[in-house]
């Protein structure tokens, strides 16, 4: 039993989901695994959800994994166990290609670049001019990019630059990333600046690798204005649930916030907002799915031994 997101990263059409079950699919089968079923990661997390309910109830589920933001809204309960699940408990699914790792790369584009020399100028030929090209920069956003730049072609580019730079320590500073492959750790530090902001109102970087020691301080109004886009982007999916299933904010019994983003404070704001923050759940954020997903394949191998 895997989980899988509602939408897939870059999948724009019908098509292009299909695509992605299958090569998906055909992955676990090379791992050895002969029958492969599929649910729904944010359906999955329901399953978690409603093993803890004395009562039905209408819920939304938001699941914030590193890629993807998901959305299923069912009825739920030991009420709908003991009738049996039908389709029609499943009011609607909606997603998009965006999460923690969209969230994690402003941070870096931000705050780190610009301290690695991002916004930095160099001298050429009387001419002050951007001392590394940008999509050096766009390469740090993503931590298993980084080390795609370590090669001989980029280092030559960076050496050249650290001579004509007129910020030439925060050249060296992005050498040293590069060289050391620190890309890992950098964004480990990246996601625990992510995790103070959900609790307080500022925080620092502290990077401190190698050779490497950064510390920079951000506020929460800071990530919320740099995230501002992709927050509008997960506020239309889950409008668009709403107004396709036929469902008001009003008659959700309850919202469930899972995954590792659902502590972004902005995040939760957003559902308290439509809902009300009395309506709100949360818990198991790392481990709702798995747990889901381990309810839905019992059920079905009870419903086969029957």
């Amino acid at each position: 039993m895997v989980g899988r997101p509602v939408r897939f990263v870059g999948a724009e059409t019908e098509d292009d989901d299909g695509y992605a079950v299958t090569r998906l699919r055909e992955a676990f089968k090379i791992a050895g695994f002969e029958n492969v079923d599929f649910e729904m990661e944010p359906v999955a997390a329901a399953y978690a959800y409603e093993s803890m309910l004395d009562d039905d109830e209408l819920i939304l589920i938001g699941d914030f994994g590193g890629g993807t933001s998901d959305f299923s809204l069912l009825q739920v309960g030991p009420g709908v166990r003991r009738r049996g699940r039908t389709p029609r408990d499943l009011l609607g699914n909606s997603g998009i290609g965006l999460a923690g790792d969209a969230f994690d790369a402003r941070l870096v584009r931000k705050l780190v670049s610009p301290a690695l020399g991002s916004e930095s100028h160099a001298r050429s030929l009387n001419k002050i001019l951007p001392a590394v090209p940008a999509w050096i920069y766009a390469n740090l956003e993503r931590w298993h990019y980084l080390s795609f730049l370590r090669t001989h072609n980029v280092m030559e580019i960076l050496k050249s630059a650290h001579k004509r730079a007129l910020e030439p320590e925060k050249i060296e500073a992005l050498i040293t990333l590069i060289e050391e492959d620190l890309g890992y750790q950098l964004h480990q530090a990246v996601q625990q600046v992510k995790f103070e902001l959900s609790r307080s109102h500022s925080a620092e970087l502290h990077f401190l690798d190698g050779s490497m020691d950064l510390r920079i301080s951000v506020t929460r109004g800071d990530f919320e204005a740099w995230i501002d886009e992709e927050l509008r982007a997960i506020e239309q999916c889950i409008d668009s649930l709403l107004k396709t299933s036929g469902v008001s904010p009003r008659e959700v019994d309850r919202v469930f916030l899972t995954g590792g983003s659902s502590f972004v404070f902005i995040i939760r704001q957003i559902f308290a907002t439509r809902f009300g923050e009395d309506r709100i759940r949360t818990g198991n954020e790392f481990t709702s799915v798995a747990q889901g997903l381990a309810l839905r394949a019992e059920g079905s191998l009870r419903g086969a031994s029957c």
